[in-house]
């Protein structure tokens, strides 16, 4: 049975940092693709970013380039976000989601939540002063 079981987020600073993790359980990870989502107060649910383990292709949304970063420690069965340069805006309740590689076969194009099978629970970030 495949789960994900998160922990990490909290309260930091805007400009902090912080990682989200999430520990997956009864899937392999080359079969695999990875997305966190997050869906802000008022807002719908959105891809922050996705990963497709065996070729290690990723895909980011526009507003998080160059300040998170999606990993995954397969010996661990863990799954990473690290997030740096923290901005009020992207407060938010994150999820990991997992779903057979199969479903994404364009990591741009299908970091969306209705090719994502497996959710965990979800995991409040706020940014603020």
């Amino acid at each position: 049975e495949v789960q994900l079981a998160q922990s990490g987020g909290g309260w930091v600073q805007p400009g902090g940092s912080l990682r989200l993790s999430c520990a997956a359980s009864g899937f392999n990870f080359d079969s695999y693709a990875i997305g966190w989502f997050r869906q802000a107060p008022g807002k719908e649910l959105e891809g922050v970013s996705c990963l497709t383990t065996p070729n290690t292709n990723t895909y980011y949304i526009n507003s998080v380039k160059d300040r998170f970063h999606i990993s995954t420690d397969n010996a661990q069965n863990m799954v990473y976000l690290d997030m740096y340069s923290l901005k009020p805006e992207d407060t938010a309740v994150y999820y990991c989601a997992a779903t057979p590689i199969s479903w994404v076969t364009n990591v741009k194009l299908h970091c969306t939540i209705d090719k994502f099978q497996h959710w965990g629970q979800g995991t409040q970030v706020t940014v603020s002063s």
